[in-house]
């Protein structure tokens, strides 16, 4: 008789064991918030058994230090070792623990919050857990166009750029006819308020360019139009600049013909003054008169 009830207990002991086992599922693809939100990160048990009297602990595995997140247990919420950006930030719906749905509600969502998350829930004889990544959106500022002057053949350069997004963005050109115009560069980095994102373009002709930054359902944009008459100024400038290059070197071949003529003349006139001097020397050693001196000057000086 010992024997059967034994066998009878060891029999309901595991009939009760597979009827406690569980599921615990959280979503395929990552969660989505703009920062500032109040955001939903879903976890629940299958099939939907009622989770009240067991053990729920949402906490962050991949940070070094503490890593609750929240936890509630016997039918309470304790979080006294809860991470402390936290605090007063997350929920546990507890009516809906009794339909199996152990879902944690996060306010006022920051960027700090992004990243892998873990739904732990545990009964008396099993426990499962499943990973929520959580990915939070920053909407950056207005993208802005700067024009960075012409290239060689005339075309004007484009510069477009914006700041302060999160996850990294996407940035695409467009003409007046929604065509995607391909970037010429690119260059994209990352600092403590976000993305950066800046690309370059070259146009040769008038149109309505715009620029538009994408994050998935988000999409800011600036646009600017390039009118005939900048180019124009660009053929302008080009043709005067040609002209003072023209005017330049004729001017600067005027001036050498100026310099080598005063130096000729210099020359000439340091040579005269020596002639001079010299004659003036032979005159006086012997003793000619000064008419003749005088005479003889001239001569030098006419010569």
């Amino acid at each position: 008789m010992k024997f059967i009830c034994l066998t009878v207990l060891i029999i309901n002991g595991a009939t009760d064991s597979r009827s406690e086992q569980y599921e615990v599922v959280g979503p395929v693809y990552p969660v989505f918030a703009v920062a500032g939100e109040d955001v939903i990160l879903p976890c629940s048990v299958k099939p939907n058994i009622n989770v009240v009297d067991m053990r729920v602990e949402w906490n962050r595995p991949n940070l070094k230090d503490s890593q609750l997140v929240h936890l509630y247990e016997d039918h309470e919420d304790r979080n006294t070792d809860q991470i402390q950006s936290y605090r007063g930030r997350t929920k546990l719906n507890h009516q809906e623990l009794q339909r199996g749905d152990a879902s944690l509600k996060l306010s006022s969502v920051q960027v700090s919050d992004e990243g892998r998350y873990k739904c732990f829930i545990q009964s008396k004889s099993w426990s499962d857990d499943a990973t929520v990544d959580f990915i939070v959106e920053v909407v950056g500022c207005l993208p802005v166009i700067t024009v960075d002057g012409f290239d060689d053949s005339g075309g004007l350069r484009l510069q477009c750029e914006s700041e302060g997004w999160n996850p990294e963005p996407d940035l695409e050109w467009r003409n007046s006819e929604g065509i995607s115009l391909s970037s010429e560069t690119t260059d994209t980095h990352r600092n403590t308020d976000g993305f950066s994102v800046k690309h370059t373009i070259t146009i040769h002709h008038s149109d309505k360019i715009h620029c538009r930054v994408r994050l998935r359902h988000h999409m800011l944009e600036a646009v600017i139009i390039s009118s005939s008459n900048m180019f124009h100024l660009w053929r302008a400038s080009a043709i005067l600049f040609s002209v003072v290059v023209v005017l330049s070197g004729f001017a600067a071949v005027l001036i050498a013909v100026f310099v080598h003529e005063y130096r000729e003349h210099n020359q000439l006139q340091t040579e005269n003054r020596r002639i001079k001097h010299e004659l003036d020397e032979l005159l006086q050693s012997q003793k000619i008169p000064k008419v003749i001196t005088h005479l003889e000057t001239d001569m030098v000086v006419h010569l």
